[in-house]
């Protein structure tokens, strides 16, 4: 069999995941890393929720798969668009990492009572922080997890910024203080790595599914369903969280206003034969308890 040509971003972390994957991978078969510039890593000054397109991490990795330039694309799954191009398909998906939220801080004394600035551009994080803390105000940050933390250092204004937690772990940043955010939902699917193919290569199919980890795939997917069901895109302030616990699954989920004052959620727990449609029903039973208004509302703005 020939190499098996692994497309990823060009990034610290992205090719982190890449290298796991190729490592995996090199058991079976021989591989080579291709590195490819997103349109994501090239606008570093739009908020992603105001760049208007779903898969903005994924879309040139994804062409790159269907012109045979590549043969398998490795993205952090949270950043896949819940429906694929034609043609293409999710081969495996890792063990999750840690699904939560950081907040990286300058004082590990901060006080939250103060109006603070902090820096995103996740709209998640923004509306339920707002939530939380309403008199605090928002700037967009943007690039990878070291361009990032070097703004947060250069900028005086800001208290801190937030982080997926795996992606700092994975790549063993040394950083100032930082804060776990137990209270915060984090995006479906966020920790976990997912390994894309082109639909028709069954060799390349063969060789992931060595690597596919189910318990992670069932909570994920029932993750992207919930959004899938509520037409959300991963820009959208929609956050959910599914584990499997004692043969049960414990689901739960959340979308908010932009300005962070109204909520709506949904906390079920499902049996296993219920888990396919696990988020689908919770979707449903947000929507008609407050999610729909919500809805409107952000699609309106």
């Amino acid at each position: 069999m020939p190499s098996i040509k692994i497309g990823t971003r060009d990034s610290q972390l992205a090719l982190w995941q890449a290298r796991l994957v190729q490592s995996k991978i090199n058991t079976i078969a021989l591989s080579e890393l291709i590195e490819i510039k997103s349109e994501g890593d090239i606008d570093l000054i739009s908020p992603l929720y105001e760049m208007g397109v779903q898969g903005i991490f994924t879309k040139t990795l994804d062409i790159a798969l269907l012109n045979n330039k590549i043969d398998v694309a490795v993205h952090s799954l949270k950043d896949v668009p819940t429906q694929l191009p034609f043609g293409l398909e999710i081969a495996a998906i890792l063990q999750r990492a840690n699904f939560k939220d950081w907040m990286v801080v300058k004082d590990a004394n901060i006080d939250f009572e103060k109006p603070l600035t902090i820096a995103t551009s996740s709209l998640r994080r923004k509306t339920q922080w707002l939530n939380r803390f309403p008199n605090h105000t928002f700037e967009s940050l943007r690039g990878n997890i070291n361009t990032r933390l070097q703004k947060l250092k250069d900028n005086e204004h800001w208290a801190g910024a937030l982080f997926a937690a795996a992606g700092v772990e994975r790549i063993a940043l040394e950083i100032p203080h930082h804060i776990e955010l137990d209270w915060m939902l984090p995006a479906p699917a966020q920790g976990a790595i997912a390994i894309v193919c082109r639909a028709n290569d069954e060799a390349v199919k063969t060789i992931c599914k060595n690597f596919h980890d189910e318990k992670t795939a069932i909570c994920v997917n029932a993750e992207r369903q919930f959004l899938r069901t509520l037409m959300g895109g991963c820009t959208m302030p929609i956050a959910a969280l599914a584990e499997i616990k004692n043969g049960r699954m414990y689901f739960q989920g959340n979308v908010l206003t932009i300005d962070g004052k109204e909520k709506a959620d949904v906390h079920k727990s499902f049996r296993e034969w219920d888990f396919e449609e696990a988020g689908k029903k919770a979707a449903e039973y947000l929507f008609k308890n407050g999610g729909k208004e919500i809805l409107e509302k952000i699609k309106t703005k």
